[in-house]
């Protein structure tokens, strides 16, 4: 067991305050990333820099594209006689989904999904976990090769990690890929509030072909019932919300890019579905997934790529100009505030309904008739409001109207010319002239032989 002395010890009786104040929770957006405000004891990691980074150790230094985790960051790290040193804090903490809806969940380092440990293939890694929840907990490297004993399973491999205790996982890094981190302890609660991040090793010898641009994200699931202020863990299936790194559209970040870089999605899934997912305006080669790249003879083709629950997918492609929609393809995935067991009104004359309604219910609205779009434009908005911390299902602006979106939705934006490092969101794409589809003044007649035959 190694005790609190010892890790005074190994960080530094100077650094543990700064560590802890800069590592342990969220602090501005560029602390965040570690590009300003990181103690002189860390090193900000591969995060930190804008374009490239050097392998670290390495006898042939090989050049690699930090990750950029979506409304995430990079977790700072320190050398401590050639072992990269690493510190989680499993804790709870209030998070917002986007703005009007937030909950008590759980997570690491005051944010969910707990910031990204980058690393590369031969580190030895010292990973330190801290356990704030009034219960016990476990951290697993879901799908890396270490030593048994530090797999992170409660009971099987270790002692579980009691309220105020901090454990030391220590390994060598023999892989590079897009992998994830989770508790292996009451998983059915932990999962369900938050606790999940991504792990991702490079590869010692560089990467094959040169990667501009490196997005990363997770997919989960929550039961945030309308009106309520906690995740339910009980749910199987029927959830409320669906995020790409615990945010909803459009509280999810744009990827960014400029036309012709070569741009990486890693993907992985905690939640308790498997998800579709779309990438409009180009064809993607599936590069990788838990069992690392691919050669590149087994790369698939694709334009919408299947990832099952606790899996891993790399996706690859050369940015095409415009602006290119990025969501689940399951419908009621890119929906928020999802209701259950809800009674069908497609046709049903709903007259006057609404008034009576309101008498009880203030604020009440019918809709369904024609179907979910008329309750567009109800409010300043444009979106129909729910009760206290609950989203509508619908939500987002773009240049011609309101986005019928929200859940599992982003952007991926590419632009002619953006700079190298330049992640600022260019706003809406404008189109070039005559390449948007336009109103005709009347309906073509095109007559009887372009109908079905009676």
């Amino acid at each position: 067991m190694i005790s609190r002395r010892d890790i005074l010890s190994r960080l530094g009786l100077g650094s543990v305050a700064g560590a802890l104040a800069s590592v342990s929770r969220r602090g501005s957006a560029q602390d965040l990333r570690g590009e300003a405000g990181a103690p002189a004891a860390l090193s900000a990691g591969a995060g930190s820099a804008e374009g490239r980074a050097v392998l670290q150790g390495s006898d042939t230094p090989q050049p690699y594209t930090p990750v950029r985790t979506l409304n995430g960051w990079t977790l700072p790290f320190r050398m401590n006689d050639g072992v990269k040193e690493f510190h989680l804090v499993a804790e709870e903490l209030e998070h917002e989904f986007a703005p009007g809806c937030r909950a008590k969940c759980w997570g690491y380092n005051g944010s969910t999904p707990g910031p990204t440990i980058e690393a590369v293939e031969g580190d030895r890694v010292r990973i330190f976990v801290t356990n704030r929840l009034k219960e016990h907990t476990t951290v697993h490297w879901h799908g890396l090769y270490l030593p048994s004993g530090m797999d992170g399973v409660g009971g099987l491999t270790q002692p579980h990690i009691k309220p105020g205790e901090t454990y030391s996982y220590e390994f060598t890094l023999r892989q590079h890929g897009t992998h994830m981190y989770h508790p292996h302890a009451d998983e059915m609660v932990q999962l369900a509030v938050g606790m999940m991040g991504l792990f991702i090793i490079h590869p010692r010898a560089g990467e094959p072909r040169r990667i501009d641009r490196d997005y990363a994200f997770l997919l989960h699931n929550w039961a945030l019932h309308p009106g309520t202020w906690r995740p339910d863990p009980s749910i199987m299936t029927e959830f409320d919300l669906w995020t790409f790194n615990s945010r909803v559209f459009p509280a999810i970040e744009p990827l960014v890019a400029a036309t012709g870089e070569r741009v990486r999605i890693r993907i992985g899934n905690l939640s308790m579905h498997e998800h579709p997912i779309h990438l409009h305006g180009v064809q993607f080669d599936v590069t990788g997934g838990d069992g690392g790249r691919l050669a590149e003879s087994r790369w698939r083709r694709e334009v919408t790529e299947l990832i099952g629950v606790g899996q891993m997918r790399d996706i690859e492609f050369e940015a095409v100009a415009g602006g290119w929609a990025l969501h689940c393809h399951k419908s009621h995935h890119t929906m928020n505030a999802m209701g259950h067991g809800v009674t069908n009104m497609l046709g049903v004359d709903q007259s006057g309904v609404e008034q009576e309604i309101r008498a009880m219910l203030p604020g009440y609205m019918a809709m369904g008739e024609t179907g979910m779009a008329e309750h567009q434009g109800h409010t300043a908005s444009g979106h129909m409001p729910g009760p206290d911390n609950t989203l509508p299902m619908m939500m987002g602006k773009g240049p011609f109207g309101n986005l019928e979106m929200g859940g599992m939705f982003t952007l991926l934006k590419v632009r002619d010319g953006l700079a190298a490092g330049d992640f600022r969101d260019p706003g809406a794409y404008r189109n070039p002239e005559g390449t948007v589809a336009e109103r005709v003044s009347r309906d073509p007649d095109f007559g009887a032989p372009f109908r079905r035959p009676a």
